[in-house]
């Protein structure tokens, strides 16, 4: 993540995410922008990990799903996976088990990198509800200890008019792959 964050790119991000807060007002109903932008400005580090989500094409939106009302949730909204995500493998542990063609960098080490955390299998549900995402694509997602320690990750996708939720080898990776994540500010 970069490390310099100017003062230009905080008020166009500013204006991006007012407009597309400004354009889907179904998931958020209940929520005025004046609130959100007080939320952004008070914590800048979480800003800046917003400004990660939407340079790497997650087109964050505010969803209003949080159950705290004194915090805002940002999830990718973009209809498929973000593109500058794609083509990792879930974790760098997998990745280091590759024998050849290692991606450069993983699911989960780029989620820590940006600040942000990856959706889970009830938050990518609940994404779902909001509009038809990865009809194209896919997503992984974080991934129970429990089955990531037999090797495996999860990921889903939306096909045939359904979301469904699925098992791969963590170690693998594909151009259509990529991940969405959330941020509570």
């Amino acid at each position: 993540m970069s490390r310099e964050f100017s003062s230009t790119q905080a008020n166009q991000l500013l204006q991006i995410v007012k407009k597309r807060f400004t354009e889907h007002p179904e998931r958020h109903p209940d929520l005025r922008w004046e609130v959100v932008r007080e939320h952004l400005e008070a914590d800048r580090l979480r800003f800046r990990a917003l400004w990660e989500m939407e340079r790497t094409g997650g087109e964050p939106d505010v969803i209003s799903q949080e159950a705290n009302p004194d915090r805002i949730l940002f999830v990718d909204c973009a209809p498929e996976t973000p593109s500058g995500r794609r083509g990792v493998c879930y974790d760098l542990k997998a990745r280091k088990q590759r024998k050849s063609h290692r991606p450069e960098t993983s699911a989960r080490e780029m989620a820590d990198q940006m600040g942000v955390e990856m959706l889970d299998e009830a938050q990518y549900l609940m994404l779902q509800e909001f509009g038809a995402f990865d009809m194209k694509t896919s997503s992984w997602l974080y991934t129970p200890e429990s089955l990531r320690t037999l090797g495996g990750a999860l990921f889903g996708d939306r096909r045939y008019g359904r979301v469904f939720i699925y098992h791969n080898g963590a170690q693998s990776y594909y151009q259509a792959r990529g991940f969405r994540c959330r941020l509570v500010i």
